[in-house]
């Protein structure tokens, strides 16, 4: 792709980017609706915990459960 290609793909993207932005309604989350009754807000730790700390212990315990799984079948047989 040339220069120009590439320039004229690069202002129509963000020409498009710009335009959905400027047409999109804000969104109207002060509204209460009608039965909505939104409990108390997360603290700090809990954000982190739920966020953070959460994903990560998830992926440590899936990718140990993969390593255990994988040297379960490399070792040599003993006869």
């Amino acid at each position: 792709m040339d220069k120009k290609n590439a320039l004229r793909a690069g202002a129509l993207a963000s020409g498009t980017t710009l335009m959905m932005l400027l047409m999109s309604s804000p969104a109207l989350a002060l509204t209460r609706d009608d039965g909505d009754d939104p409990g108390k807000g997360l603290s700090v730790v809990e954000t982190l915990g739920l966020y953070v700390a959460a994903p990560i212990v998830l992926f440590l315990v899936i990718a140990g459960l993969v390593i255990l799984g994988d040297k379960s079948r490399k070792q040599p047989k003993q006869g």
